[in-house]
């Protein structure tokens, strides 16, 4: 039997005050990243779908107070949300810009913002495009002789409950990053004119023609037991992560997923005390040779 399902629509203005929310968590880590690839000589930077602004404000702070950093994103609502960010964070925002552009159909404009680019930055978002591979070699073409572009990629799934919880069958945290990878593949199976990829980020750098591409994975965990502003952060990340996949969780676990993130239930996971937070995160970065 062939079941098809719907293709999958992402409404990033339900996203915005998410994404934003997340920029706190990583504040850290952005600043690392950030650092890591700045130069002393750096006059540009581009965030590619830079959501919640977190990573344009640390390159911001990371490169010289005459460089630029242009922040681009395809939804208004998150546009919006990452200017009162910015503003919040009380950072200098005089050589901070957020642009508008659908990375699919306007690919065409950022060369008006983006060529000559020492650093592009691009966090979880080339694979929403159609042409990954094709994205990529773009962006690879705006930067200047030496400039490097970032992508934040794949990693390893967040592990946050132990294998058996006591609701539901065991490994149900297993079960739902499988269900996510189900989503993804629907996802990208539903986007208008996908194209398959199949290979991985490091790859399709070199492909793009850069030179003395490498990975760096970081990985981030929180003492346990998790302080009650770190468990709240898990408990709304699962929500939300049960929410995307809900389509592809087994009923069973769609109601263990219900009781352990249900505040009035005896098996809300906010009563444990063995909720941990451990996570990785890939950054792969490719150079293009000097001239």
């Amino acid at each position: 039997m062939n079941v098809h399902h719907h293709a999958i629509v992402i409404n990033w203005a339900d996203e915005a005050e998410r994404l934003c929310a997340a920029v706190t968590d990583d504040a850290d880590w952005y600043t690392s990243v950030a650092r890591e690839l700045a130069r002393p000589g750096d006059r540009l930077a581009v965030d590619i779908g830079c959501g919640g602004a977190g990573m344009a404000v640390a390159l911001g702070a990371a490169l010289p107070p005459s460089a630029f950093v242009v922040g681009v994103d395809g939804d208004g609502d998150v546009l919006d949300a990452a200017r009162r960010r910015i503003v919040e964070t009380g950072v200098d925002d005089g050589h901070i810009r957020l642009l508008r552009a659908d990375l699919d159909t306007d690919l065409a404009v950022l060369p008006l913002v983006a060529r000559g680019a020492d650093i592009i930055w691009a966090s979880s978002s080339i694979h929403h495009l159609a042409d990954q591979q094709a994205a990529i070699d773009a962006l690879a073409a705006l930067l200047a002789p030496g400039g490097r572009l970032a992508l934040a990629e794949g990693g390893l799934p967040a592990q946050h409950l132990p294998w058996d919880v006591g609701v539901g069958e065991p490994g149900l945290e297993v079960r739902l990053a499988a269900a996510e990878d189900r989503w993804f593949a629907r996802m990208r199976a539903g986007v208008p004119g996908s194209v398959a990829m199949p290979y991985g980020w490091c790859t399709a750098l070199r492909r793009a023609g850069l030179v003395d591409v490498t990975t760096k994975t970081f990985t981030f965990e929180r003492p346990v037991p998790l302080c009650d502003e770190d468990l709240r952060s898990v408990l709304l990340s699962l929500r939300h992560r049960v929410a995307v996949a809900d389509e592809e969780l087994r009923p069973d676990d769609e109601a263990a997923w219900a009781r352990l993130l249900d505040p009035e239930d005896d098996a809300w996971l906010g009563h444990r005390d063995d909720v941990c937070s451990l996570s990785a995160r890939s950054v792969h970065v490719g150079h293009r040779a000097a001239a």
